[in-house]
């Protein structure tokens, strides 16, 4: 089988030995990596199983100077700290008085689209995801700010589903510009949980964000697509509502978090949804001992693994924080899967 066809049936719930995986690099950590191996060489073990293209700019951001940006809404953000920091989000007051919501041309990128086509043609054995970055929910709160966001779900109820609604048909846009690209799958990225639950409660997250998401998902199927979506944190509670409107791959699956062990997941939802991710990185990546990784890995691979519905990956892109050693074990762990 090619890569592509061993991503594809992983996410139709068909064994696949060895489990495809990602592994990302945050900070200084591959070239730490370099250092330990001699050379970038070890770079080469790094299977493409998946390969990520983009046709649109959804983190557009402008320098205003040597430390802030202007964002594709409007808000400003100090980019010195770690993670870029909203300084003024564009609406102060839950009103669109004064206010132009930006077009879909803002951000879409031809000379970008031009590229992916070649990237496609070039990676063509490799599963190929459209990447649309931030979501409903995240835009929102970049819209009105992270508090003011969460009071608009709670006292102004029809302002923040009016703003949604706006969100929603610049995404379908994003969707259709994407989707002329030959790729198997699009990813979206919605943060919908923290460490507890979900943020906005499940209960609102299905009232707003629940049918919204579920057009977006249907317009991404229509068009052929695998619908895959991030979301950081715990949203145990509503992967059944994920599963209902037709979310085929969950990416993160973080299992610090309330709920999200991941062999728990498996049991209950492994034959509906497709779980990508499950190694710990507030955890098992910065804290364990080489040995316990290998561990980890092989135990992920062996339980999650088991009748397809996987793919291998850390919660998060290996951090600056991860010890040496540890990156090392979990290269040599994914790449040595036995």
């Amino acid at each position: 089988m090619t890569l592509k066809e061993q991503v594809l049936s992983a996410i139709a719930h068909k064994e696949v030995r060895p489990v495809p995986f990602s592994l990302d690099f945050e900070g200084d950590t591959a070239d730490r990596l370099d250092l330990h191996y001699g050379g970038k060489d070890w770079r080469r073990r790094l299977t493409p199983y998946l390969t990520g293209v983009s046709a649109v700019e959804t983190d557009l951001k402008t320098p205003i100077d040597s430390t802030h940006v202007r964002d594709g809404y409007g808000g400003i953000w100090r980019t010195d700290l770690r993670p870029w920091h909203l300084e003024r989000p564009p609406l102060a007051a839950p009103s669109w008085e004064g206010y132009c919501f930006p077009a879909a041309e803002v951000f879409l990128r031809p000379e970008w689209k031009q590229r992916a086509f070649a990237t496609c043609a070039r990676k063509s054995d490799s599963f190929l995801v459209g990447h649309l970055g931030w979501g409903l929910f995240e835009r929102s709160w970049n819209l009105r700010g992270f508090e003011n966001a969460l009071m608009d779900a709670a006292v102004e109820e029809d302002f923040f589903a009016a703003m949604l609604d706006r969100l929603t048909d610049l995404y379908l846009r994003f969707v259709d510009y994407t989707a002329d690209l030959p790729i198997d799958g699009i990813l979206f990225g919605d943060d919908w949980g923290d460490q507890r639950g979900v943020i906005l409660g499940a209960d609102r997250w299905r009232k707003f964000l629940k049918p919204r998401w579920a057009r977006i998902f249907a317009a991404t199927h229509a068009r052929g697509k695998i619908t895959m979506c991030h979301s950081c944190g715990s949203v145990a509670a509503i992967i059944p509502d994920l599963i209902e409107i037709g979310l085929d791959v969950l990416e993160s699956v973080q299992p610090e978090a309330a709920g999200m062990n991941p062999y728990e997941l498996k049991r209950q939802f492994g034959r509906a949804i497709t779980f990508w991710g499950g190694l710990g990185s507030q955890s098992t990546i910065p804290h364990a001992s080489p040995a316990q990784i290998h561990a980890e890995v092989r135990r992920l691979c062996a339980e999650m693994g088991r009748g397809g519905g996987y793919l291998l990956a850390p919660a998060k892109a290996l951090q600056p924080e991860t010890p040496t050693a540890n990156a090392v074990a979990v290269v040599e762990a994914f790449t040595n899967q036995s």
